[in-house]
């Protein structure tokens, strides 16, 4: 039963600090199943600049716990208040923060607007399918159709955006980063992809025996740091034959050089081998093994932001 609408509301509070997807579907899952009203926000619509992109989460339990950002985080406790509103009311709702909004003393630094749906979670199954969509390492989506105040789960992703009257959100599994080699760069790689957050395989030796190509799926990136040509040439055809979307190789213009006639003898075409970035990172010329990582996963990071 809803309670009455005068009663106290809740001070929001956030109860961890994620922008994951998944991270917040599951916080709302666990509230739901903990037998606590709950509410999906997402950003649905930018007028201007905003500091999070279209498909950007919040959940909002009744008890005024919240996650996610669909911001810089400066109105997110405006938006979790609202969610509890509408939990209360039994009701979604469309908030407008910035220019045009009835929040008047909320100005957004880029000047511009954001459209936010609050959709009052009725039942657990579209959010249980992308979650586990995702631990599957499957794409997915949910489709919110603001009549009917309903999620529909997708079984590929999609641009997120308005399509036929509903809403779309993409999600997609954590990157995985599969990093090979036996040095103190690989080390360090660990150390920074870690903290990212990334799903990380990480081998020293030839390491051919530890991936299948099935592992390197599309949300997938491998990273060569050896500095031996022929410890990673078996892997190394692994990686070319899969569908990474990032493949890159440690060592100079030269090392490459030799790289591309090894995989040209072993009868792989110009195209083929076109796909490895060496020598690798985003920037050039990095030296030590903290910049050489940070240069790894910042062109990881590019080049999956890319292929979006």
């Amino acid at each position: 039963m809803l309670r009455k609408l005068d009663e106290e509301l809740p001070v929001p509070h956030p109860a961890i600090l994620t922008d994951d997807a998944a991270e917040i579907l599951a916080f709302a899952r666990s509230g739901l199943r903990s037998g606590l009203g709950c509410a999906l926000v997402t950003l649905v619509e930018i007028q201007g600049g905003a500091a999070r992109s279209l498909g950007a989460h919040m959940a909002v339990r009744e008890d005024g716990l919240f996650c996610g950002f669909v911001s810089g985080g400066c109105v997110e406790a405006v938006v979790a208040a609202e969610a509890i509103q509408a939990i209360r009311a039994g009701c979604d709702r469309t908030l407008v923060l910035g220019k045009g909004s009835r929040f008047f003393d909320i100005v957004l630094p880029c000047g511009g607007s954001i459209s936010l749906a609050i959709h009052v979670l009725r039942r657990s199954e579209p959010v249980d399918a992308v979650l586990a969509a995702l631990a599957s390492r499957q794409r997915a989506g949910l489709r919110y159709d603001a009549r009917a105040q309903s999620l529909e789960f997708l079984r590929a992703a999609a641009e997120p955006g308005w399509e036929q009257g509903g809403f779309i959100t993409s999600y997609r599994p954590a990157t995985r980063i599969v990093l090979c080699g036996r040095s103190i760069e690989l080390k360090m790689t660990i150390s920074l992809a870690e903290a990212v957050g990334y799903d990380i395989i990480a081998f020293g030796g030839a390491g051919a025996e530890a991936v299948r190509p099935e592992q390197l799926d599309e949300d997938s990136g491998i990273a060569f740091l050896h500095h031996d040509l022929d410890k990673e040439m078996a892997l190394l055809e692994i990686a070319l034959a899969s569908r990474a979307f990032y493949i890159g190789a440690l060592g100079s213009e030269r090392t490459h050089r030799r790289r591309c006639d090894e995989l040209r003898r072993r009868g792989f075409s110009d195209a083929s081998i076109a796909r490895i970035k060496a020598p690798i990172g985003l920037f050039p010329k990095a030296r030590d093994a903290g910049s050489l990582a940070l240069s790894i996963l910042a062109d990881i990071a590019a080049c999956h932001t890319a292929a979006r």
